[in-house]
C-alpha cells in the first residue's frame, strides 16, 4: 500500500537527531517554557521574516488568540464581520465565531480554489473589519487584488498558513504578509511535531505581547493576571523536535515539489482535474489535491489497487451541523470542491517511484 502520509518514514528521515533532541529536552528536566522553546520562536521568527513568533498548543488556539487578542486591544468588536475563504477547514470558522464576530463565506476561485478576490469586493460592508486568509493545500492564496482591497479598505489581513509552512509570495513567506498569522505543526503539516503544537507570527508587538499572555493564563507576570486567559503552550519535546525539522523545511518543500511534477507530468486522465500551480515557490504541496466528477470512484478503485488517498474536506463548512443556520445556504463552487476534491499520496518521505506508480494507475481508471 503506498501510504498517503507515511509519518514513520517521514520521521525516521531525520531519526537520530530527532531521537537526540527528544532526549535532551527530557534530561534537562525542563518541560515548558525553557530553552528549546525559545530557540525554536527565534528560529522560526527568522524562517518567516517576522519580528515575533510565540508558540502556542495547536494551529486553532493559534487563529483563537489572534481574534481574542484584537478584542482586548479594541481593534475587534463583536459583531464585526471578518471574511474567511467558504471552502476552507473548519477550524478557520471556529475561530471566528467563538467570539462574537460575524463570519461571512466568500466562494473561491474555481481554478486555484483559493479566496476569490474579485468576489471579495463585492462582499466588503461598513462592518467589515478583516479578512482571514488561508493558504489552503499549501498553495499561497495572497494576490495583488486581495492586497489592493485590503488596503483600500483598512482591512486586516490575518493568515491562515496551517498548511504552508515555506511558501513565499513575491519572495516573501506566507506568515510575514499581514497584520499575523497562524501555523500549526500537527504531525501531518510539511513542518509537523510529533504531537499537536501551534505558532502565532507578527510584526506587532503590542499584539504579540497580548497572544503570549492570553496563551499563559492571562498572566504576563507570575500570578498577576491581566486577562481570563488559556493555557496554550508549546511543549519543550515538541519545540525540540520542530527545531530539528525546521533545518530541513526547505529540502522538503522541494522534494514535494518535485513529486508534483512527477504528478503533472504523467496523470493523463480525462476523467481527473489537476490543482492549479504557476510553477514557482507559491505552493509547498501539503496537498496534491485532483477533482473529478467520479471522486469516491476513484478513491475506491485507488484503495483497491493499493493507494491510500483522503478528502480534503468531503462536508463544507456550511453544510455542517454546528453551523446549521447556514444549512440552506448556496455557495455551488465550494458545494463542488467538496464533492469532487480527492487528496493523492504527498509527503517528504514518498519517493518518485511512488508518484509513478500512483500516475499509472490513476491513467487505468474508467468510471
Amino acid at each position: 500500500m503506498i501510504l498517503f502520509n507515511d509519518l514513520k518514514k517521514v520521521t525516521e528521515l531525520h531519526g537520530a537527531e530527532i531521537n537526540e533532541a527528544v532526549t535532551r529536552a527530557v534530561n534537562s528536566g525542563w518541560y515548558l517554557h525553557g530553552h528549546e522553546t525559545e530557540a525554536f520562536e527565534q528560529a522560526y521568527t527568522r524562517y518567516i521574516g517576522t519580528e515575533h513568533a510565540i508558540g502556542v498548543a495547536n494551529g486553532l488556539d493559534a487563529l483563537r488568540l489572534i481574534f481574542r487578542a484584537l478584542i482586548e486591544l479594541g481593534r475587534l468588536r463583536p459583531g464585526d464581520e471578518v471574511i474567511v475563504p467558504a471552502n476552507t477547514y473548519i477550524a478557520s470558522i471556529l475561530a471566528v465565531s467563538e467570539f462574537g464576530l460575524t463570519p461571512v463565506l466568500v466562494e473561491p476561485d474555481p481554478v486555484t480554489m483559493q479566496l476569490d478576490g474579485n468576489l471579495l469586493k463585492n462582499t466588503i460592508t461598513p462592518r467589515t473589519r478583516a479578512v482571514l486568509l488561508v493558504h489552503l493545500y499549501g498553495q499561497c492564496a495572497c494576490t495583488p487584488v486581495i492586497e489592493e482591497v485590503c488596503q483600500s479598505h483598512g482591512l486586516m489581513l490575518i493568515e491562515d498558513n496551517a498548511q504552508a509552512h515555506g511558501c513565499k509570495y513575491n519572495g516573501k513567506r506566507t506568515g510575514s504578509l499581514g497584520l499575523a498569522a497562524a501555523h500549526s505543526f500537527y504531525p501531518g503539516k510539511n513542518l509537523g511535531a510529533l504531537g499537536d503544537g501551534g505558532a502565532v507570527t507578527t510584526d506587532d508587538s503590542e499584539l504579540a505581547e497580548t497572544i503570549r499572555s492570553l496563551g499563559n493564563y492571562g498572566s504576563q507576570r507570575k500570578y498577576v493576571f491581566r486577562y481570563k486567559g488559556y493555557n496554550s503552550r508549546l511543549d519543550e519535546i515538541q519545540a525540540a523536535v520542530l527545531n530539528v525539522k525546521l533545518k530541513y523545511i526547505d529540502a522538503d518543500n522541494e522534494h514535494r515539489r518535485e513529486l508534483a511534477r512527477i504528478y503533472f507530468d504523467n496523470i493523463r486522465n480525462p476523467h481527473v482535474t489537476l490543482p492549479y500551480w504557476s510553477g514557482g515557490d507559491d505552493h509547498v504541496f501539503h496537498i496534491f489535491a485532483i477533482r473529478s466528477p467520479w471522486r469516491d470512484k476513484l478513491q475506491e478503485y485507488l484503495t483497491k489497487n493499493g493507494v491510500q488517498t483522503l478528502i480534503h474536506y468531503p462536508i463544507p463548512p456550511h453544510r455542517q451541523e454546528c453551523y446549521e443556520e447556514w444549512n440552506t445556504m448556496s455557495l455551488p463552487v465550494t458545494e463542488r470542491i467538496h464533492a469532487e476534491e480527492l487528496s493523492l499520496p504527498m509527503s517528504a518521505a514518498l519517493t518518485p517511484q511512488e508518484a509513478l506508480t500512483v500516475a499509472k494507475i490513476i491513467n487505468e481508471f474508467k468510471p
